[in-house]
């Protein structure tokens, strides 16, 4: 990988003899600013006037890895497109000539075969990042991942172009040969770029809400959508009326919100791909820290279209317990060799909860199919174990993709242990303990990503609320009061008797091999920014990291050795 232009400070690399090459083209004056180091790529920081946020070294780091199993992907399906065009050639190409000769009745027969070396080599990508900022993200990926055409770095702000204009620089010959900034309105430029680019990245300060319509248009058939989402406070309950006029669904404060958030956002961006006759297939969907980040494939098919409601569903929480119920809203019906696409059958509750008697919210729609694709989590993660030196946060998203990789797919949203018991106020059982009774009735059960005390299981509530009641027996609770859900809960009968003794899956492979799933923040005030350009108070200090402020992102083992030749 070739060194930046001006490193550290000013500091070229230097050759054997000790002199520095010449750099006179892309040479910046480094004098007034703080160069900030991640991976590969450097930039210039001054004050806040370009945002930048290190905590997200793990979303550019997973962006990256993701980066790296699409083009990889993209081969796979550009040879194997080949050759089917190959044998349909040939096949068309070779036929059967009979020359009848009138005196001898003769026939002869020619064949005629046709063959051309096909290019087994796929084009590389051309990636559009819509918010640019400083242009780090957009200069990672030129710098980091091969088979990459050109990124197109695209910002409103003139400030925000200027300083990415200037990172270019500092990053050598590879960077300005593939990375172009450029001042626009994304959403326009992205409207009047119809199919242009194979991949865009929305990594918006907000809601990607408004910029959703545009960027499904601007991708390629086969190409993908990168998008990032940091007003939880929204996606998870605490404004639905807002989240409605956002994304189109109602979100609920529930213990799943995380994993909520995600399928609503999923189902804003197919709602805005099937009005181009196009829909998406979630690769990676992630829950970390303050934000979420999906990652999907768009393509064009007005049939695939027709499956969307199937793919859709509502959520009715009961407001007493932990009980919630999907409510499909399309169904697809199959009979001899016809399709019908039909509504959802429903209600499929009743108007109180069977388990406590109280009444239900309803939320969404959201995508109730799933949110990952188990041969893409696979090959991302092994890709990422092989190549760790190259990730500055492997240890998060190495965690990360472990827990993604051992959840149950098929199964919408999650319970949390701890939330089951405060309901009917008794002591928690260990997750190994709760998941063998699980696993011993027969049911399948899983961990989360979004939240170290849920579990996702595709067993009945009756069985879980059996389950606890049999828990409650062998650790007896203080009386309650008669109207509340827990005392309700625990007046019925078990139908099942759970059975506590250690079941062979009880603990995940993760845990088994001492793989850590939940890492904690590697430092204090781990989390969100001020937005650039924001005048900075004394209050704002934490928020800046201006106690570490000069410590950099970069591989472990060069760390201390570039630290010291920057001066930082």
């Amino acid at each position: 990988m070739e060194e930046p232009a001006v490193a550290d400070n000013g500091k070229r690399k230097r050759d054997g003899n000790g002199a520095a090459p010449p750099d006179t083209k892309h040479k910046v004056d480094v004098s007034e600013y703080r160069i900030l180091r991640e991976g590969d790529a450097e930039i210039l920081q001054h004050g806040n006037d370009v945002f930048y946020n290190k905590t997200q070294v793990v979303n550019r780091d997973m962006s990256i890895a993701v980066l790296r199993s699409f083009i990889a992907k993209r081969q796979e399906e550009h040879i194997a497109r080949q050759a089917a065009i190959k044998a349909r050639n040939s096949k068309a190409a070779t036929e059967e000539v009979v020359e009848v000769n009138g005196s001898a009745g003769e026939t002869s027969t020619k064949v005629e075969a046709t063959s051309s070396s096909e290019n087994n080599i796929a084009k590389p990508i051309r990636v559009l990042e819509a918010l640019a900022a400083s242009g780090l993200r957009a200069l990672r990926y030129a710098r980091e991942v091969e088979g990459i055409a050109s990124v197109l770095a695209l910002d409103s702000d003139k400030v925000a172009v200027e300083a990415c204009a200037r990172n270019i620089k500092l990053n050598g010959s590879v960077a300005a040969s593939k990375v172009e900034a450029q001042q626009a309105d994304s959403r326009v430029y992205m409207l009047t770029h119809e199919k242009q680019f194979d991949v865009v990245d929305l990594d918006p300060y907000g809601s990607p809400s408004i910029f959703l319509d545009s960027a499904v248009q601007t991708i390629a058939d086969g190409g993908m959508l990168m998008c990032t989402a940091t007003d939880m406070a929204v996606l998870c309950g605490n404004n639905g009326e807002v989240c409605y006029s956002k994304y189109g669904s109602y979100s609920l404060r529930a213990k799943y919100c995380h994993e909520m958030a995600l399928r609503i956002l999923l189902a804003t961006i197919e709602s805005h791909a099937n009005r181009y006759k196009r829909h998406i297939v979630p690769v990676l969907s992630l829950s970390v820290d303050f934000y979420i980040r999906v990652f999907v494939r768009i393509y064009t098919s007005a049939n695939a279209m027709k499956q969307t409601p199937s793919k859709l569903a509502y959520v009715y929480q009961c407001v007493g317990c932990d009980n919630f119920c999907l409510q499909p809203l399309g169904r697809i019906v199959q009979k001899n060799n016809s399709t019908r696409y039909l509504p959802g059958l429903g209600p499929t509750v009743q108007q109180q909860c069977e388990h406590c008697g109280k009444n239900f919210n309803m939320g969404g729609p959201m995508w109730a199919a799933p949110i990952h694709d188990t041969e893409w989590v696979s090959a991302i993660l092994s890709q990422v174990c092989e190549a760790k030196k190259r990730y500055p946060a492997f240890d998060k998203i190495h965690s990360i993709l472990t827990s993604v990789s051992e959840e149950l797919i098929d199964v919408p949203l999650y319970l949390s242990i701890h939330e089951l018991s405060a309901t009917l106020k008794c002591t928690p059982p260990s997750a190994i303990v709760f998941r063998s009774a699980v696993l011993n009735a027969g049911y399948r059960i899983s961990g989360t990503h979004a939240s170290p005390l849920g579990f996702k299981t595709d067993a009945p509530m009756e069985v879980i609320w059996d389950i606890m009641r049999c828990w409650v027996k062998e650790h007896p609770v203080k009386a309650q009061k008669e109207e509340t859900p827990g005392t309700i809960i625990l007046s019925k009968e078990a139908k099942l008797q759970a059975d506590f003794s250690r079941a062979r899956g009880a603990q995940s492979k993760a845990q088994m091999k001492g793989v850590a799933r939940f890492l904690p923040n590697p430092e204090e005030n781990w989390g969100p920014k001020v937005r650039a350009g924001r005048h900075i108070k004394p209050k704002h200090g934490n928020l800046l990291n201006t106690a570490t402020e000069g410590k950099s992102f970069e591989n472990p083992a060069e760390s201390d050795d570039k630290q010291k030749e920057a001066g930082l």
